[in-house]
């Protein structure tokens, strides 16, 4: 069973997340720091006393923003350890995923936090220590007021199956939400992460540039440089200026390598054309 600490500066909602921690029969025990100094404070005790020692914490769930140290910074600190605990980042910003991935972060949840989606982070981290008798207990959210109830959230790096091929799916503010591919018209790659830009705004998903390019091939979508994958049929220009090829995609000027000018250039007459 899992030993956690919970760190927000916020008191009630570090109240409220301390409550459906311990809510979850697979937490053994949960506490709670109310910033950054107490939060450190309580990890250097438990790295100090060891893994099986009274103080041990397996898992962290930080806030990102706090004053002083945000929860980032926390978790650089924490990784500079022999054995640092796992991270779980809980805020309301949709904005630092990258960034805590990058952090090899166990889960990141938005608040307002759903029990079900707390419980996912737990199962992951329990999936992550070794712990997979622990992973099978039923976590059943406690009462509380109506939630948004959303769709079940895919398996990182995969499509809906049971939605079809026509949408993928993105979680914002905690809800899982379908995207029409065909309303996506081109694609920015953030690391292991790609942002799918609509006329509507845009969305993080944690699926590699790379792995769309070969899904999407067939809906018309080509790659046109290392950071960016185009709906062929949502390019309204392409220009060349001083040897630099450049494409128009709604308001987007987006940059085209070298080595997939001639291509693109081939393509989009070839598309014109019928």
């Amino acid at each position: 069973m899992l030993r956690v600490l919970a760190v927000d500066d916020e008191k009630p909602l570090l109240e409220e997340l301390l409550y459906l921690l311990r809510s979850d029969p697979r937490v053994h025990s949960a506490e709670g720091a109310s910033d950054a100094t107490e939060a450190l404070r309580r990890v250097t005790r438990a790295l100090e006393s060891g893994p099986d020692g009274p103080d041990g914490i397996d898992v962290v769930f930080l806030d990102i923003h706090m004053a002083g140290l945000t929860g980032l910074d926390i978790a650089r600190l924490l990784a500079g350890f022999a054995r640092p605990p796992l991270i779980v980042f809980v805020t309301a910003h949709e904005g630092f995923a990258v960034q805590a991935f990058d952090l090899k972060a166990v889960d990141y949840v938005l608040k307002p936090v759903r029990p079900e989606r707390l419980a996912e982070a737990v199962r992951r981290a329990c999936a992550q220590l070794g712990r997979a008798e622990e992973v099978l207990v039923a976590a059943a959210p406690p009462a509380g007021p109506p939630a948004v109830v959303a769709a079940p959230r895919p398996a990182p790096e995969a499509a809906v199956p049971d939605r079809g091929p026509e949408q993928i799916a993105v979680e914002l503010g905690g809800v899982t939400r379908f995207v029409a591919i065909a309303d996506i018209a081109y694609v920015e790659a953030q690391g292991d992460y790609a942002r799918l830009h609509t006329d509507e705004g845009s969305h993080l998903v944690r699926i590699p540039l790379s792995t769309l390019e070969e899904r999407w091939a067939a809906r018309g979508f080509v790659r046109i440089h290392r950071r960016h994958l185009v709906a062929l049929a949502r390019i309204d220009e392409l220009r060349l200026d001083s040897g630099t090829t450049t494409v128009r995609v709604g308001p987007a000027e987006l940059q085209v390598s070298r080595r997939h000018a001639r291509e693109l250039r081939d393509l989009l007459m070839r598309h014109a054309t019928g």
